[in-house]
């Protein structure tokens, strides 16, 4: 079996430091206190500290095994839950999601109270910034087994990662991702819904939750973002009223 310990360090070797990650990095280290929610193992802030961030570094997952990976640093602040029941008030000046984690809120109840509770943490003034996939690139439809991705993990093993989508209705994609074997023996079988939202209705969520989109891209070399962009990439300001 595949434990989740196993998978939070996976996640790490599939995900190697790139390009988003220098754009979120430039704004965290041009910020004095800085909120990372869905911070995974917690690379982004882990290596903020290196580079010399002298500020406050919280991150924030409701993935226990996840978070223990990030906390073997213990200069940066790892608090586990959800982002809608985080209650900090006025704390951050910038508050990021990355690796496409805001598409984890799925229902319009848990996207309005989440953004509310980005509003209510971020300063006025303060930034939040993020990205999502364009449903209008549909990337969901190259998420099949044979666009697997073959690695080995931290202890060796040379294992083989595939998607299989199983349902794609009212801008929610379900699928499975399979850990196995090279030879297709599959070791674990994880199931995610991902949301996918269009940018003007993102827009139309973040006037409602207190934010003015301030920039916004299609791609990480800040091309600017079209109807077939691959992602949606948003820089917005917490404002009054």
């Amino acid at each position: 079996m595949y434990t989740d310990d196993d998978v939070a360090a996976l996640y790490e070797v599939l995900n190697p430091w790139g390009p988003g990650d220098d754009f979120y990095l430039e704004r965290v280290m041009a910020a004095a206190s800085v909120l990372d929610i869905g911070c995974g193992p917690g690379g982004l802030l882990r290596r903020a500290r290196d580079e010399g961030h002298a500020g406050r570094l919280c991150g924030l997952d409701p993935d226990r095994a996840a978070l223990n990976r990030a906390r073997r640093r213990d200069d940066v602040e790892w608090v586990e839950g959800r982002v809608a029941d985080f209650t900090a008030k006025g704390e951050f000046e910038l508050a990021v999601m990355a690796g496409n984690a805001f598409q984890e809120l799925r229902s319009d109840d848990d996207l309005t109270a989440s953004l509310a509770a980005i509003r209510r943490a971020l300063a006025t003034g303060g930034r939040f910034a993020f990205e999502a996939r364009n449903p209008g690139a549909r990337e969901w439809e190259t998420w099949r087994p044979e666009n697997g991705t073959d690695t080995v993990d931290d202890a060796g093993r040379e294992l083989r990662v595939w998607h299989h989508v199983e349902a794609v209705e009212d801008g929610l994609v379900a699928l499975t991702e399979t850990t196995g074997t090279r030879d297709g023996t599959a070791l674990r079988v994880d199931r995610a819904t991902l949301r996918f939202t269009a940018a003007d209705t993102l827009d139309a969520l973040l006037a409602t939750a207190g934010f003015v989109v301030e920039e916004r891209y299609g791609w990480w070399d800040r091309r600017p973002f079209a109807l077939d962009s691959r992602l949606i990439i948003t820089v917005a300001r917490a404002v009054d009223g």
